[in-house]
Order: C-alpha cells, then sequence, then structure tokens
C-alpha cells in the first residue's frame, strides 16, 4: 500500500460551551496574557521601541489598547485571547496547521431545552456542510443558496 504524494485537508470543527465561574479571574488572566505577548514582541528582532505616531509600534499600540478594552467588557473576548488552536494541535505528529479562525460568543445555553443542540443547521450552512443522511458530511458551495 503506497501513501499518495498529495496533500490532504481535513477540517476539525470544535464546538465548546464553557460556564464562566470566575469573571475577574478570566479577565485578570486574559490581560496578562496580553501584557506577556507585548513584552515577547518587545525582544530584539521584534517591534521597534518607539511610540510615535505612525510608526509600527504607534500602529500596534493603538491595536492593543482596542484589544485590551474588548477583553476587559466581554468574557468571551477574553477567552478568545486566551485560547489558541495551534496549542490544540501542534504537538500531534504528521500534521500542520494550515489555517485555523475561532471566536467566542455568549450564549443563552439551556442543556434540559429540546431545541438545544451543539452545533445546528444553521452552522452547517455557514461551513459549507449538507447533510447527505450518512454520518459523514460533504462540502458544498453555499453562495447559490
Amino acid at each position: 500500500m503506497s501513501t499518495s504524494p498529495t496533500t490532504q485537508f481535513v477540517r476539525l470543527r470544535v464546538d465548546l460551551v464553557l460556564e464562566i465561574t470566575d469573571a475577574e479571574a478570566l479577565t485578570g488572566t486574559a490581560l496578562e496574557h496580553l501584557v506577556a505577548d507585548r513584552a515577547a514582541a518587545a525582544v530584539p528582532g521584534g517591534f521597534p521601541d518607539t511610540s510615535a505616531a505612525g510608526t509600527a509600534e504607534g500602529h500596534f499600540s493603538g491595536e492593543r489598547t482596542h484589544t485590551e478594552e474588548a477583553v476587559r467588557e466581554d468574557a468571551a473576548e477574553a477567552i478568545a485571547s486566551l485560547i489558541d488552536p495551534f496549542d490544540l494541535v501542534k504537538e500531534v505528529p504528521g500534521i500542520e496547521l494550515a489555517q485555523a479562525s475561532w471566536a467566542g460568543e455568549t450564549i443563552e445555553y439551556d442543556p434540559e431545552a429540546e431545541d438545544w443542540t451543539v452545533g445546528d443547521d444553521e452552522d452547517d450552512a455557514y461551513y459549507g456542510i449538507e447533510d447527505n443522511e450518512t454520518d459523514d458530511e460533504e462540502a458544498v458551495d453555499v453562495t447559490d443558496r
């Protein structure tokens, strides 16, 4: 049996529901993480140590301020700033992360409700998945819908 020389891509969809039990601890940790990222970026070869408008540091400083405000105001943003998909797969042999995107959102959650499911049919349209009446799914072009 030979292996195909072509690269295969797999989309791994993960849907997590997290309960926030300590919003202050979450926000504090997220802000500490942002400060640590900023310090790591300031090492030699990183961003220049200047805050003059129009420089790279000036641009990134404004971006960091926006990110810090978002983390302070929204627990979902704090979670999204702490979670990195690369960390989930970095030690898996034989793969390389080609693309990742993630976001956090506050949701209404009632696991006892009959209509609540992890990932609903609307998600399928978003991800370009069409139900083919089997346990597997196939990608479709959703732009024609």
